[in-house]
């Protein structure tokens, strides 16, 4: 096993990492700005780094002063958590060049499925549905790209072969649109990822969002640990989650999850990783794979009963999967709420001193949260406060559970973003099923 791991991140994860590490009889060295140092894993952790000013930038962004901050405390193995540089190649290159275990894939497995491309490509090898569309990068034949649109079957969505999260992407209406359109794509994706490489796919029009969560060993084997349902977004951004996803059955779990692991085979994938699927009329198409361990993982964790970031530090340290594929069992359903510090119905950040905490409790309850009372918030990074998560036996049960764990928690100093999660537990069309992707949209404009 690991000796000592340093947690690259901050928050929540961070202190999710720091508690798993603890587990496992695992020493930890927290890495923290100069604007952090007040951070629960910082105070928890056996060993803690300051790696810069506040700007992610200069501290959680600097290659350099993480892998620093490793050498001078001696770890043998950086977790970069998610965000920040959790998905960069060069970094998790650079970690295992300079002697330390890199919790998580191989470089040219984040560099493989980083680009939307080439994760197509990889896809397709293994029989994974993909959304039709250009099967690789456009050129700057107008003509081609006209006509590739139009056997597509309009709308089309141009997107950055480096995009994420949202950015870098544009939707096609009418042949008119699409040559202005494919020009300001790519201009925006070398602004944003400096790669100018963009591609065509078909525009579904009220899809969901299901993702199949992975683990692979690196040594041949890979299991999946079934679906989770994240289709109340708001700008891209994931809102609430759930596992099960309604309406998913055995077969199709099977079928599709069958496949991810197929990939994750074919591509010797190690660690955690995540294949994200738009879903429409009983069809899984794939949009892309987060190679890093998900803000979601909770609702998995809590149906499967399986520990994902003690997973992820197992597989770094060597072992092999502790668990087959007919080891994994579902049971009832969990949702997680995204406590977020901002203004409910803005969406403006909402930084400052929290005043009074007070956690939720009860059976089927789990709060991840690094926050306390007398914390403050600081303006500089990711508004997410907390998870909120709850287990039951039925979906109804687990709605009803987070409406009661909602009206428990008490955040006192800032703004946070419960009353909408409690409008949420009340609205009659979640309540029956999950929604497509637009419908929180759809919700908060009217």
């Amino acid at each position: 096993m690991l000796k000592k791991v340093l947690i690259a991140n901050r928050g929540e994860i961070a202190l999710r990492i720091h508690r798993a590490c603890k587990e496992l009889g695992i020493k930890t060295v927290a890495v923290y700005s100069t604007a952090d140092q007040d951070l629960m894993h910082v105070k928890l952790a056996d060993e803690s780094v300051c790696i810069g000013p506040a700007s992610s930038t200069l501290s959680y962004l600097s290659i350099p002063a993480v892998i620093s901050a490793a050498e001078i405390s001696h770890a043998d193995a950086i977790h970069p958590g998610y965000g920040f540089l959790a998905e960069n190649a060069d970094f998790a290159e650079r970690v295992e060049q300079s002697g330390f275990t890199f919790i998580g894939p191989k470089a040219e497995t984040i560099r493989l499925m980083g680009n939307k491309v080439s994760a197509i490509a990889a896809m397709r090898a293994a029989g994974v549905p993909c959304i039709p569309g250009s099967n690789g990068a456009l050129t700057d034949d107008a003509e081609l790209n006209i006509k590739m649109a139009k056997s597509i079957g309009l709308p089309v969505i141009i997107k950055a072969s480096g995009g994420g999260g949202g950015r870098g992407m544009r939707v096609v209406h009418t042949e008119d649109e699409l040559i202005n359109a494919i020009a300001m794509t790519k201009t925006e994706a070398n602004a944003a990822f400096n790669n100018d490489e963009v591609y065509m796919e078909k525009f579904l029009e009220n899809p969901r969002h299901i993702e199949i969560q992975v683990l692979g060993d690196g040594q041949g084997n890979a299991i999946h640990l079934g679906e989770r349902d994240c289709s109340m977004q708001r700008r891209h951004q994931k809102i609430l989650e759930e596992a099960p996803a309604p309406g998913i059955t055995m077969a199709q779990r099977k079928k599709i999850g069958d496949l991810c692991v197929k990939a994750c085979v074919n591509i010797n994938y190690r660690g955690a990783g995540t294949f994200e699927f738009l879903y429409e009329n009983g069809e899984f198409y794939f949009i892309e794979m987060n190679t890093r361990v998900q803000v979601e993982h909770p609702v998995t964790e809590m149906v499967t009963d399986v520990d994902i970031v003690k997973s992820q530090l197992r597989i770094a340290a060597g072992q092999k999967l502790l668990f087959k594929q007919e080891d994994i069992k579902w049971h009832g359903h969990a949702i997680e709420c995204r406590i977020n510090a901002e203004d409910p119905f803005t969406f403006m950040p909402s930084p400052g001193t929290i005043s009074v905490y007070h956690a939720p409790g009860g059976m089927g309850v789990r709060m991840d949260s690094h926050i306390y009372t007398g914390y403050k918030v600081p303006p500089y990074y990711d508004s997410l406060i907390g998870k909120l998560i709850v287990h039951a036996l039925t979906r109804e049960n687990a709605i009803a559970r987070m409406k009661n764990a909602l009206d428990e928690t008490a955040i006192e100093g800032i703004k946070t973003n419960i009353p909408l999660h409690q409008e949420l537990m009340d609205d009659e069309n979640f309540k029956k099923t999950a929604q497509n992707i637009h419908y929180l949209e759809k919700k908060l404009k009217k």
